[in-house]
């Protein structure tokens, strides 16, 4: 170990350039791959909260629904209509009935738990609409299904959201996609510069190594300091974009975006963890492959 440490220290400082340009490198690939894990958990958190994009969501009545046509909650017969209906409609793909309670979680999940406890809550469960969220099998065919609960008793609203998110999901996919993209250009980037590193540092010790193959020393001893350089710049590396991500979540999601934007679900700190989990298997993946590979050619003296 000693022999080990001794080279990692020499070959850091030998090409500290090399390794600083390998790790900046690694900090920005790594950030754009973890932000793209973030905006795929923000796509999908969104498209569970509100439905995909194929969704017509019919709601129910209830006892004081502003709809003029509504005289009171829904009765489970008036309920079973438009589930019958929407079950004969040849456009439907697929439906779910929503509760009063499953309505509830969402709006607490959404705008936070503490503001519905306590003797004034600013809405309880009885309050909410039933509703039934409808999946079309072509987003271009909807009015039949719609026309045919539309006039229903018990109907208060039918709502067909995919104009108004169809901008917010095309966002964040664009971002997603383009954070991932100009990612894979910076990872292999960064590969180049592992292998050119590797060779320069090869070179450096090139009549070391000589003298160590006369010796009889193997090739995972003259390669460890290789793969402990490496594995220094992956940490740091993963290090630097895991502070960068946790500044993103904190002051661009937790502190501004939550706030100014509610009617969002926006991700959370467990979203955070799992794309500091991604990068810190892709970092070292990045530098210790490719390193074992190719000091299997270039320690060839």
């Amino acid at each position: 170990m000693r022999y080990v440490l001794s080279n990692l220290g020499q070959g850091l400082r030998r090409n500290l350039s090399m390794h600083v340009a390998v790790i900046l490198t690694l900090f920005v690939s790594l950030t754009l791959v973890g932000l793209g894990v973030l905006l795929n958990q923000q796509a999908a958190k969104a498209a569970d909260y509100w439905g995909s994009q194929l969704e017509i969501t019919v709601w129910l009545c209830t006892d004081n629904d502003d709809d003029p046509g509504c005289t009171g909650e829904v009765t489970e017969a008036q309920k079973a209509a438009v589930v019958e209906a929407v079950e004969a409609s040849p456009e439907v793909a697929g439906y779910r009935a929503e509760t009063k309670e499953e309505a509830f979680e969402k709006v607490k999940e959404l705008l936070g738990p503490e503001q519905f406890e306590g003797d004034n809550p600013a809405a309880t469960a009885e309050a909410m609409p039933q509703s039934v969220w409808i999946e079309l099998k072509d987003p271009e065919e909807y009015l039949g299904v719609t026309s045919a609960v539309k006039g229903l008793d018990g109907v208060s609203d039918v709502r067909d959201a995919r104009d108004k998110l169809e901008p917010i999901y095309g966002t964040i996919n664009a971002l997603q996609y383009g954070a991932l993209g100009t990612a894979g250009f910076l990872v292999i980037a960064a590969l180049l510069l592992v292998a050119n590193t590797i060779r320069l540092a090869a070179l450096a010790r090139r009549r070391e190594i000589g003298i160590m193959r006369l010796v009889g020393a193997s090739t995972l001893y003259i390669a460890l300091p290789f793969l402990m350089e490496a594995l220094v710049t992956a940490i740091l590396g993963v290090g630097l974009a895991a502070g960068a991500l946790y500044a993103f979540m904190r002051f661009g999601i937790l502190e501004r975006a939550s706030d100014a934007l509610k009617f969002i679900p926006w991700i959370g700190m467990s979203e955070y963890w799992l794309a500091v989990l991604c990068i810190g298997v892709l970092g070292p993946v990045l530098t210790l492959l490719p390193t074992a590979f190719l000091t299997r050619r270039y320690l060839k003296v």
